[in-house]
Parts: structure tokens; sequence; C-alpha cells
């Protein structure tokens, strides 16, 4: 019999201590914001077509019935744009779900895993959460990865697993397609490469490595060039025999009926998003000249649809005085290696230039006191 009922604390400390020592994963906002640049979506919407093809898909959806377990015609219109086999392919709701899905996979208490930093943290959170052991690799002074030290920290832990995001989140630095196969080939488990950003990468993808390589793991992302971000969908492309153990991991009915068919809808209309992609390539560079010719403001420019820079003022109270006139950006001082920058998502060309007005009216307000 209980003698008394436990109270608030007891029961907190139920929770698993990788957890308790864990933080929310939350980005934070203002209120009255009119432009919003700080998470890295495309600044579009779907065209009227595919939203008109969305609202009939929604009209016949059976909300009453469970999607399929695993979403083939997502996974057949994948395997097809990458030219690999659909039993290669792992849908998700989101490549973060599919984050975890790799650390119920390979992370056990203790494991090593190797990660370049500054790097998406939703990694490391995941390492952690499951017991695994962070190896982290400092960048070079650039913020470019250490390839030489990755493959020094592969060598002295034989990582069951490494992950390299490229281009990066949040620096927008890509890893040479040279150096991206040293890795693969000195990886001794598992190499996941984060290719959330691939189609503004000019060195392209290692999609065609996967069938040398067993151990070699790719993650994507509809929520960027495809402006899907508000309906969550992600895949893993691996070898099928590696794929096939880890769907016993991967939780059913994770891609909605809706998702699914606005996948298919962008998928069918690669015209549209090659189009959208070459306006966000215009609009990043045009940004980072205009960014550059600011005085006293400096720019870190990359290959995704977002930049990084320094002003001569703290960045909180840069994205106060933002915030102030509707525009939020991010401060990156999460990351140690980037106290002090800023990064800011390319938006429409309107949106860029509101957000430069108001950045230069930021710069040169009076102090208070």
């Amino acid at each position: 019999m209980i003698e008394s009922k436990p109270g608030v604390q007891d029961i907190v400390r139920l929770v698993r201590p990788e957890v308790r020592a864990s933080h929310e994963y939350i980005v934070g906002s203002f209120p009255d914001i009119q432009v919003k640049l700080n998470q890295n979506e495309s600044p579009l919407n779907l065209p009227e077509p595919l939203r008109s093809e969305l609202v009939e898909a929604v009209a016949q959806a059976q909300f009453n019935r469970y999607p399929a377990e695993f979403p083939h015609a997502l996974r057949a219109a994948l395997a097809a744009q990458n030219g690999v086999p659909e039993e290669s392919i792992i849908v998700g709701n989101g490549s973060n779900e599919l984050t975890y899905t790799l650390g119920m996979c390979f992370v056990a208490p203790g494991t090593p895993v190797v990660v370049p930093r500054p790097m998406f943290s939703l990694y490391e959170a995941m390492i952690r959460l499951h017991g695994g052991a962070v190896v982290p690799v400092a960048p070079r002074d650039d913020l470019s990865f250490d390839v030489d030290g990755l493959l020094a920290a592969m060598a002295r832990t034989g990582a069951p697993l490494t992950i390299v995001t490229t281009p990066n989140n949040p620096t927008g630095l890509t890893v040479s397609r040279s150096d991206l196969e040293r890795l693969i080939e000195a990886a001794p488990g598992v190499i996941v490469v984060d290719e959330a950003y691939v189609e503004f990468n000019p060195e392209g993808s290692v999609v065609d490595q996967l069938r040398e390589w067993p151990n070699l793991l790719i993650l994507r992302t509809l929520s960027k060039a495809f402006g899907l971000a508000g309906l969550r969908v992600g895949y893993l492309m691996g070898n099928p025999e590696i794929i096939h153990e880890m769907m016993k991991s991967r939780l059913p009915f994770m891609v909605d009926r809706i998702a699914e068919a606005a996948a298919l809808s962008v998928l069918r209309n690669e015209g549209v998003v090659a189009e959208r992609v070459a306006h966000m390539k215009t609009w990043t560079a045009d940004l980072a000249q205009s960014l550059s010719g600011i005085q006293g403001v400096t720019v870190l420019t990359g290959n995704t649809n977002f930049l990084l820079f320094q002003t001569p003022l703290t960045p909180t109270l840069v994205m106060e005085r933002l915030a102030e006139d509707g525009i939020l950006i991010r401060n990156m001082g999460g990351y140690p290696e980037l106290k002090g920058y800023l990064r800011v998502s390319t938006g429409t060309p309107q949106e860029n230039r509101l957000f430069l007005d108001a950045l230069e009216r930021a710069l040169t307000a009076p102090s208070e006191g």
C-alpha cells in the first residue's frame, strides 16, 4: 500500500535523465511579425494549380481510414526521381522524425557518434536522448568542416555512426564531392549525409554512391526547395537491406493522406520546383550583395536559401529592433562557434527589401541612454 501520494518532483525523477538534461526545440517568435525570415522556408506558397489539386485531394480523402503503412505511390515517385529502387526509401513525417529513427537503430548508451560542428542541433540532441556519446569535431577558422579531423575522429573511435550535412545548416557551407567521398570510404560504420538543401548545392548529390557503399544513408526533405514545410514530408535513402531493418523501428502511419497528395503533386511538377529554386538562388545572391554593402556588416555566403551575417551591434539588439518593424530573423548564438552571428532566410524581393531597410534603420538608430 502506498503511504503517501507521490509529488510532481517524484514523477519528474522518473523521466529518463537523458530527457531531463535536454531542452525543448523551440525556435521562438515575436508578436506582430509580417516578414518571417527565420526558418529557411521557401518564401513561395504552392502555385494555385497545385493548391487546386490539393483541394480536390482533400475533398476525396477518406479521413476515417488510416493511410497506408508505407506510402507506396510516394515511395515510387521518389525512387523514380532519384534512380533508386523503391525498397531503398523510407518516407517519414519530415526529416526530423527520421533523425530519431536513426537514433533508435544505431545509437545505444555509450555509442560514439562523430558530428562536425556547428551542425543542426537536433542531431546532438537525438544522440544524447538515446544515451550516445557525441564526438564533436571543431570547424576550421572559416567555419567549414574539418574533414581531416572527421577522418581522425572516425578512426579513433570506430564510430558506428557519423553524420554530415551538406550544404550545412546553420552555415550554408558545402563539403566538396571529393572530401565527401573520402568520408564515405573511410567511415567504419554508417555515415549519414543530410542533403536537405541539395537543390541549391553546386556539388550535387551523392545518391550515385548508394550502390557502392551499403553504409551510406542520405536524408532529404521536401520542406525547403519544394515548399512543403507545413506538411512535413521527408525521406531517407539507403541500401534496401539496411532500409528493411530500419523499417522495423519506424512508427506506422507517419505520412498522412494530404501530405502524400501534396508531395506527389510537387514531384509531378519538377519544372515548377526548378524555377523556384532558380529564383531563390538569384534572390539569395542579391541579398548577399546588398547586405555586404551595408557599413559594418560582414556576410558568410554559402549554397543555401539563407545567409549568416554579423553587425557591429549585438544580435539581441538587432533582432529586437527588427521585430519592432515586423521582421523576424534568427540569432545563431546558441551555437558556440557562431556567437555574434545572425541568420536570415531568403524572402521574396519585396520581403528582402523590407528586411534590408529595417536593418539599416536598426544599425543607425541611436542607443538609449
